[in-house]
């Protein structure tokens, strides 16, 4: 799909032309006009085919942005219904100085995981309390209220994401949240569902992308020997990996690689920017995570007496490029659910009202 805008005051008229087969040889593909100051959503067809594109405005034109937004259908099903079975959470670490092993630290037991994917409990009280000091889960970064689960970054801005099932909220004291598994990309862990996390220097939360929703009690993860290892799963038939189990049986250690968690369930959830939230006229809600999902619903509501316009804007590119997606006239007393079309993406999602209210904004993914 493409994301038209300009910031011109009048109508802006875009040509799309197509090579079709690289030889440059171009063709006329679409004209596409866009409103003033305002934004257009173009879904292609099945024949609309080519090898390059490019655009071309038949007018001069202020702050214009042509991008495009890729994705292949996700046939991938959904988790199935997950037990409440877990096995004890330990927190993890790879040891360096060429020691080559894995350390689990439990509630009050060290393991370790040897080359030969022996996992064996030994003594270390000190290394044990080490650990919990210095290797702990950050905590008040992730959190959650009665709209979404919340994510603050370093400058204090707040973000939101979906809860992969409705009970899912703030990660208990000691769950790991976001570990670098691949080189500066971290596995970011919210509400049942699995992220890549760019780092900073390459947009950071706000190029977030949802890997799996898996609804399953991940306590800790970290990258060892070119593995990905998770603690706290007893969930015998997963898609992919291994399961170690310790020399006592007191704990077991999932091992797989970082691909395996694309298996682990299609990335699907529910929440939005408001559940019955006090909101002030024409204030721009946080912006709610869309990207990376595919069956989209948005569902809105209000406390008022009379009608309240709600405009729904969009983040296209993932940097802050927001646009007016519609606006919407929701009746007193009544939700108003709109689907959005199949194949369309955008980065981030957030809601303004026309007046003050108390409004719900609520996104099902599935």
């Amino acid at each position: 799909m493409l994301h038209l805008a300009h910031e011109t005051d009048t109508a802006v008229v875009f040509q799309l032309e197509v090579d079709r087969k690289g030889s440059g040889s171009w063709s006329a593909l679409r004209e596409v006009r866009v409103p003033a100051q305002g934004a257009v959503a173009l879904l292609f067809g099945a024949k609309e085919r080519g090898e390059w594109v490019r655009i071309r405005a038949r007018s001069d034109c202020r702050k214009a942005t042509a991008y495009f937004q890729y994705a292949a259908a996700d046939s991938r099903m959904p988790a199935p219904p997950r037990t409440s079975e877990k096995s004890e959470g330990a927190l993890l670490w790879a040891r360096g100085e060429w020691k080559g092993t894995l350390l689990a630290a439990a509630e009050d037991t060290l393991y370790e995981l040897d080359a030969g994917l022996n996992l064996v409990r030994i003594e270390g009280a000190k290394m044990l309390a080490w650990m919990k000091e210095n290797l702990a889960a950050p905590t008040g970064v992730v959190g959650a209220d009665a709209a979404s689960i919340t994510y603050t970054d370093e400058a204090g801005r707040r973000w939101r994401l979906p809860r992969g099932n409705p009970a899912a909220g703030a990660p208990a004291p000691g769950v790991r949240i976001s570990r670098e598994v691949s080189t500066e990309r971290d596995l970011f862990h919210a509400g049942g569902t699995f992220y890549e996390l760019p780092a900073n220097n390459a947009g950071g939360i706000a190029m977030v992308r949802p890997i799996c929703t898996h609804n399953l009690p991940v306590h800790d993860y970290c990258s060892w020997r070119g593995l990905t290892v998770m603690s706290g799963l007893a969930e015998p038939a997963l898609p992919a990996g291994e399961f170690v189990r310790s020399d006592d049986g007191k704990i077991r250690l999932w091992l797989g690689v970082s691909d395996d968690l694309w298996a682990f369930g299609k990335p699907a959830g529910e929440g939005g920017p408001w559940k019955e939230t006090p909101v002030r006229a024409g204030e721009a809600s946080e912006p709610y995570l869309m990207t990376g999902f595919d069956s989209k619903t948005l569902r809105l509501s209000h406390a008022n007496g009379k009608p309240l316009r709600v405009r729904v804007e969009v983040d296209i590119t993932g940097t802050g490029v927001w646009v007016e997606y519609k606006s919407f006239d929701v009746p007193a007393g009544k939700a108003v659910e709109h689907v959005f079309p199949p194949g369309f993406h955008a980065y981030w999602l957030r809601t303004a009202a026309a007046e003050d209210a108390t409004a719900s904004a609520t996104l099902f993914y599935r």
